[in-house]
C-alpha cells in the first residue's frame, strides 16, 4: 500500500507562519500553525495506508496522534528535503505538507494503478501534494522551491521523466491571515477553523489567544498568497512553495 508522508516543521512562535504576523503575534501564528498541522495529521490518519510518516524539523509534540513514524528531515533546501523524505520509501508514496488543512481523506486517497505520478498543485504556483509510484530523488533535487512556477517546473520535470502524471484538485495553503480565513471556511468544523476564531477575538491572555471563540475575523494583511513547505497552496500567492 502507499506511503502517506507529511513533512513538516514543529509548531514554535518565530519559526512557522511568519506571514501571519502582523495581524497576528508569532505565538498565535504558531498556534495557528499547530491547529494546521494537527488537521493535517488528523486527515492522513483517517486515510488507508501502508505506513504513515511525519518527517519533522524539530520535535513532536500532544498534536502528534498515534500510528505515525517519525524521521527528521535531512539538511539542505526545501528539494533536498523532499527528495530525502522521498528516498526513505520502497513503494509508492504520496508527500504532502503541514499548510492545507481542508485537505480530507477521499483526496489523500490516490490509485497508482494507470499512473506513475500524482500532483496537487497549489493556487500560488507550487504544489500541495506529490506523489510517485517508484519514488527517485532526482525528480526533486534541483527543482527551484518557493516560487511562482515551482509547481511548474516540477510536474514539468515528471513528464519529461516519461511518467504518466495525475492532477489533484488544485488547493490553497495558508500563508497569509487571507488564505487563513478563506481555508478556515472551506473546513469550519476542523480545529483550524476554531483555532482562527479564538486568535480573531479580543485577547484576553498574556499569549494573546483568546479565552472563548469568536466569529470575528481578524484583519487579513494581504489578499495574496508542498518547504518549506511543498507549496503554498492555493491563493494568489506572492511566494509560492511546496509542502515544508
Amino acid at each position: 500500500m502507499t506511503t502517506l508522508l507529511v513533512i513538516a516543521k514543529e509548531p514554535r512562535p518565530g519559526r512557522v507562519k511568519t506571514r501571519l504576523t502582523p495581524p497576528f503575534t508569532p505565538r498565535q501564528a504558531a498556534s495557528l500553525a499547530e491547529a494546521s498541522l494537527a488537521d493535517t495529521l488528523d486527515a492522513v490518519a483517517a486515510t488507508p495506508a501502508g505506513r504513515r510518516v511525519l518527517v519533522l524539523d524539530g520535535e513532536p509534540g500532544p498534536w502528534l496522534p498515534p500510528g505515525f513514524d517519525v524521521v527528521p528531515q535531512c539538511a539542505g533546501g526545501l528539494d533536498e528535503r523532499l527528495a530525502h523524505a522521498f528516498a526513505r520509501c520502497a513503494g509508492p508514496a504520496l508527500l504532502i505538507g503541514m499548510d492545507t488543512p481542508q485537505v480530507t481523506p477521499e483526496l489523500l486517497t490516490v490509485d497508482f494503478a494507470g499512473c506513475d505520478a500524482w500532483f496537487g498543485p497549489a493556487e500560488d504556483g507550487g504544489f500541495w501534494a506529490l506523489g510517485l509510484a517508484r519514488p527517485d530523488p532526482a525528480l526533486l533535487r534541483g527543482v527551484p522551491m518557493s516560487t511562482t512556477t515551482t509547481g511548474a517546473v516540477q510536474r514539468d520535470r515528471l513528464v519529461a521523466a516519461g511518467l504518466r502524471v495525475r492532477d489533484l484538485p488544485r488547493l490553497r495553503d495558508v500563508d497569509t491571515a487571507a488564505d487563513a480565513h478563506a481555508v478556515a471556511a472551506l473546513a469550519p468544523a476542523g480545529r483550524f477553523a476554531e483555532r482562527l476564531a479564538r486568535c480573531a477575538a479580543p485577547a484576553s491572555r498574556p499569549d494573546g489567544i483568546a479565552g472563548r471563540p469568536s466569529r470575528s475575523a481578524a484583519p487579513a494583511s494581504r489578499p495574496d498568497g508542498f518547504a518549506g513547505r511543498l507549496s503554498r497552496s492555493a491563493a494568489p500567492a506572492s511566494r509560492p512553495a511546496g509542502p515544508r
